[in-house]
């Protein structure tokens, strides 16, 4: 299942504005819904992802579970997600990925401005890279079930 990770949801979030807000687009939300209606699989708004957030400065680390369209704010820090997904137990290669957007508060101004709005992956964290200088965010997990499992 490997089109919920496919390249037109990764080109179109490459190409906002990091200082714009934005959800994934209509077509990324339908591709997804399908998908999991398709497969039986847990519905969206149940999962429940894992997501770390380092702070370079301190080298302090944190784990928040999230649900899609939950955010959690810690100190100038903004994670929000929006979708998660991993591929069912019988599918290969196993890829758990989720849909995060960091929003950080810099010094010296009033509002928070995203930085990173994109697909993040658990087995392969380079080929989507949060930069910026103080926080680094990653996926852990997907909590998700799919018919069959136990």
């Amino acid at each position: 299942m490997s089109s919920f990770f496919g390249a037109e949801a990764d080109e179109g979030e490459a190409e906002n504005d990091a200082s714009q807000i934005s959800a994934p687009s209509d077509e990324v939300a339908a591709a997804l819904a399908a998908a999991e209606a398709e497969d039986g699989a847990t519905p969206m708004a149940q999962r429940v992802a894992t997501i770390g957030l380092l702070n370079k400065r301190n080298n302090l680390s944190q784990d928040f579970e999230l649900r899609p369209g939950e955010s959690v704010e810690e100190g100038p820090v903004i994670v929000r997600l929006d979708a998660c997904e991993r591929t069912a137990p019988y599918e290969f290669p196993q890829e758990t990925g989720a849909f995060v957007q960091l929003d950080v508060l810099e010094r010296g101004q009033d509002e928070h401005s995203r930085v990173f709005s994109g697909w993040l992956f658990k087995e392969n964290p380079s080929l989507n890279v949060v930069e910026h200088p103080v926080y680094d965010v990653w996926v852990k997990d997907c909590a998700m079930s799919f018919p069959g499992e136990e």
